[in-house]
């Protein structure tokens, strides 16, 4: 917890932490701002419009409330969520069936750690109604295919899956008349030549037939493959990075602004080794963090919020080490997402991954 939230915290009374949690709860629900006879109407309030609203100009001027409009309601600003989730938010408890449906479908026999990861990501986008990340752990398993895909505009997308069915996308420009013969002539020798083997291990096999002239293809095919297998990997060295439901992000879309936020989001998320990085860098931490807006600057002009949980693997007592971190599992949306519930459902399915890989829940 930030240290001037932790001041503030102490300095409001419970009649303004209820004013602003309930400001929070119905701008997080509705997505518009919240005026005082909204409030004065709940259940159990006992105060007049008037009386509330000198409470959330007082809660203005400490910058946990905003008017986006001079005559509209009150709306919660950054500093104004985050005091919410560090102080004043409830976890919601999952339901029985959302607890089963998690174990079950994270569960399912026969996947490998690659697809128990994938899994949850698309479990967790579903949920959630948000784009999910997940971080998977590295792995040097051989290739099982690799397949060129021409698209528009002299690019192709090399696609390169694994034993254990990741998936690695890379984006290559080629010249714009590159006939579709040559991304099937390449795609056939690599995949004659880098079966059974791990990627590193084919390249430098690969590049030695090139510089040796002992491939028997063509200068146009020859030159794609060389840079094909050229390409600096996202998973190399490191963990890989599975995003789902980004489309999500544009169903809810309220106005010209959330529009633009979403766009901004898509685009960073589009950039495997950002995202890579602020994985690595966040899934270190110990349990459950939550970024919102600018807190992350790698989303600084989105708009947004992530919720993130490492998946742990456990020390062998030998070493004397404890926990690892070995993956992570998150959920990212709008600011205005429902923390309250996506907060234990990331925590929950993060330690339901844990225990099936063995490691502890």
């Amino acid at each position: 917890m930030l240290p001037y939230i932790s001041v503030m915290i102490r300095e409001l009374n419970e009649r303004s932490r209820t004013i602003l949690r309930l400001v929070v709860e119905s701008y997080l629900e509705t997505g518009e701002p919240v005026g005082s006879r909204t409030i004065s109407r709940v259940p159990g309030m006992g105060l007049s419009a008037a009386s509330i609203r000198n409470v959330m100009q007082d809660l203005e001027e400490v910058g946990f409330l905003e008017a986006p409009h001079t005559s509209a309601g009150r709306q919660p600003t950054q500093s104004g969520l985050r005091f919410y989730v560090d102080g004043l938010m409830s976890l919601g408890n999952l339901s029985s069936e959302e607890r089963a449906r998690i174990e079950a479908e994270c569960r399912a026999t026969g996947r490998n750690v690659a697809e128990v990861f994938e899994q949850a990501g698309m479990l967790l986008s579903g949920l959630s109604s948000c784009a999910s990340l997940v971080m998977a752990p590295k792995s040097d398993r051989p290739v099982r295919h690799v397949s060129f895909v021409g698209l528009s505009h002299g690019r192709v997308l090399v696609v390169l899956v694994n034993e254990d069915g990741l998936v690695e996308n890379r984006i290559m420009e080629v010249p714009a008349d590159l006939p579709q013969s040559s991304l099937e002539s390449a795609a056939n020798y690599l995949n004659e030549k880098i079966r059974g083997q791990t990627f590193e291990e084919a390249r430098k096999r690969i590049l030695a037939e090139i510089a040796e002239h002992r491939t028997q293809l063509d200068v146009l095919t020859e030159d794609l493959v060389s840079r094909g297998v050229s390409l600096k990997l996202a998973g190399a060295g490191r963990g890989h990075l599975i995003i789902r439901g980004t489309a999500r992000l544009f169903e809810d879309v309220r106005a010209v602004q959330d529009l633009e936020n979403a766009r901004n989001l898509l685009e960073a998320l589009e950039s495997q080794e950002t995202m890579l990085k602020l994985l690595e860098s966040a899934a270190g931490a110990e349990g459950v963090q939550v970024f919102i807006g600018t807190e992350n600057r790698f989303f600084a002009n989105a708009g947004c919020s992530m919720v993130l949980s490492p998946v742990l693997q456990k020390g062998d007592g030998s070493s004397g080490k404890g926990e690892t971190v070995i993956g992570a599992v998150g959920v990212i949306g709008p600011t205005r997402i429902n923390y309250g519930r996506i907060v234990p459902m990331v925590d929950y399915t993060s330690r339901v991954i844990g225990e099936i890989l063995g490691y502890p829940a």
